[in-house]
Formats: C-alpha cells, sequence, structure tokens
C-alpha cells in the first residue's frame, strides 16, 4: 500500500483539544492524553457524530442517535499507516506535540460516538493488528477501546475483543453512575444495571478491562451519597464475585461540553475526588486520578 504525505498545518497539540480533523483524515486523529501520559493515535468509526448514548459531557458537536456508518477499511488503513509513518519518520512530534509528551503511548478507538457500533469492528481490530506488526512500535504500545459497554454482548464484538488482548489490548468500560437515576441523566440510557454488569464481566473475561469514570458538579453540587454509595457496593459486589477488574480511571471535565446541559456543568473540587479515590482503594481496585 502506497504511503502519502501527510498534510497538516504544525499546531502544537494539548489536552484541552481533542479534535477528529487535527490531521485532515477521515478516521486518524492524534490526542495528547491526560490519562495516557504521551500521544494517543485516535482511531474514529463514528465520523458521522452518532452514538448510541448521549452524556451530557459529551464534546462532539452536533451529537445525534445512531451508529458508526460503513467503515471503509482500505482508507482507514491507508490513514493509519500514513500517520504511523510521520510519527515514527517524520516531524509530527517535534512540531505538534509538546516535549513531554512526544512519544506514542497507545491506539485508541474512541472518536465521536460508540466505536463498537461498528459492523466491521471485529475487522478493524485485525487490520490494526496488521498494521502494528509492520511497523517498529514501541513493544508496550497499548490497543486501547474506550466505549460504553451497551454492545460487548454481540459476536462481532466479543470476537473483536478477543483479538485485542492478544495486542496488548485494553478496554475502558465507561461507569459514571449505577442507578437507573443516574444513568437516564448523566447518559441518556435506559440500559439496566443487570445488563451493566453481565457486559461488564464479559468484557473483563475477554480482555483486561478497567471501568472509566467521570465525576462534575452539576448545578454547583457534586454527586449525591446516593450515587457514590450505589457505585461503590456495585463494585464491591463485582469483586466479591471474582470479576478480573484492572482497577478504575476516575477523571474529571477536562474540556467543555458541547450539549445543551454543558452551563450546568462544571469541574469537581479535587479533594472530592480524592475522597471518592480513596474508598474505591479501601476496596482493593486500583485507581488512576485524573482531576
Amino acid at each position: 500500500m502506497r504511503i502519502v504525505a501527510l498534510q497538516h498545518t504544525p499546531k502544537l497539540l494539548n489536552v484541552a483539544d481533542h479534535s477528529r480533523d487535527s490531521a485532515g483524515m477521515t478516521y486518524i486523529y492524534p490526542v495528547v492524553s491526560r490519562r495516557a501520559g504521551g500521544v494517543s493515535v485516535g482511531v474514529n468509526l463514528n465520523p458521522n457524530n452518532a452514538c448510541n448514548w448521549r452524556c451530557i459531557y459529551c464534546q462532539v458537536p452536533e451529537l445525534k442517535r445512531g451508529t458508526a456508518p460503513v467503515i471503509d477499511l482500505v482508507k482507514l488503513e491507508m490513514e493509519l499507516r500514513t500517520f504511523l509513518h510521520e510519527i515514527l519518520h517524520g516531524d509530527f512530534m517535534r512540531t505538534q506535540a509538546p516535549p513531554e509528551a512526544r512519544r506514542i503511548n497507545d491506539i485508541a478507538l474512541s472518536g465521536n460516538g460508540e466505536p463498537t457500533s461498528a459492523r466491521e469492528f471485529e475487522q478493524v481490530i485485525e487490520l490494526i493488528g496488521q498494521v502494528k506488526r509492520d511497523y517498529d512500535l514501541p513493544e508496550a504500545l497499548k490497543l486501547v477501546l474506550i466505549t460504553n459497554g451497551s454492545l460487548i454482548d454481540r459476536p462481532g464484538v466479543r470476537a473483536g475483543l478477543r483479538r485485542m488482548a492478544g495486542l496488548n489490548g485494553e478496554i475502558w468500560f465507561k461507569l459514571d453512575s449505577v442507578t437507573r437515576e443516574g444513568r437516564q441523566r448523566i447518559n441518556n440510557t435506559r440500559m439496566n444495571v443487570k445488563r451493566v454488569r453481565e457486559n461488564l464481566q464479559l468484557a473483563a473475561l475477554l480482555c483486561p478491562t478497567w471501568l472509566q469514570t467521570c465525576v462534575f458538579q452539576t448545578d454547583g453540587t457534586p454527586p449525591a451519597p446516593v450515587e457514590t454509595d450505589a457505585y461503590l457496593n456495585f463494585i464491591e459486589e463485582l469483586l466479591r464475585e471474582g470479576v478480573p477488574l484492572r482497577g478504575v480511571l476516575l477523571y474529571g471535565l477536562a474540556r467543555p461540553s458541547m450539549q445543551p446541559e454543558a452551563p450546568r456543568l462544571t469541574k469537581i473540587d479535587r479533594d472530592w475526588m480524592e475522597i471518592f479515590c480513596a474508598k474505591i482503594q479501601a476496596l482493593g481496585l486500583a485507581v488512576k486520578l485524573t482531576p
């Protein structure tokens, strides 16, 4: 496959800018990830801005309900190879990454919607695996899936996750609330807690899995004790049942929401986050805190 030159205007990346079109590509975009601590090569399988959830803190403009469009696998492969070539042999790191982040940390399936809604999900994972083998990439380079976990039980998704496990893969499974009211308010989903638990157990058995939990203030108020107690009880039950979770990625708001609720959302106090973090750790689970 012919590698074409990456067309871009030098612009220093930062953690507050996760623009999906910064590289001028359809599927591939670079970001400096707060949680990853380096350059993350994003794979956007939802260029149509469609998702089956609508999280009120989502930074995607013009977000709509729906699923991923048909994925042009040939174009995706060309873009991924072009971008990796630029990172490894071009001036991307020098001109667009801040000095403290000039390393490639992972390839992450995230983007503008739920990536597992793509019917070609398993083929995408296979494609990424082949490209990884063709480049001199760091041995520890991760393949990360950032997901709301709602479609984990689909056969094609399960098959893709098995492939991910062999590619130093890692699932970041969204869990912002375990109460029905909380999920409806934050994620605009009716997915019940029984299915959340089943899909989470399935994910953790197929591929190393972290919970990712976003906390913030709504109308100046942090999550209520009924929410945090339910969350802690849910985790305690999972651990008691032997679900092999790697830990929790606990983070706050970094970029402005593009949803109608945006004016109501504010960054939460670091002290509150550290107290909540300590409560999770007391259950015996690792926590990576990103205020």
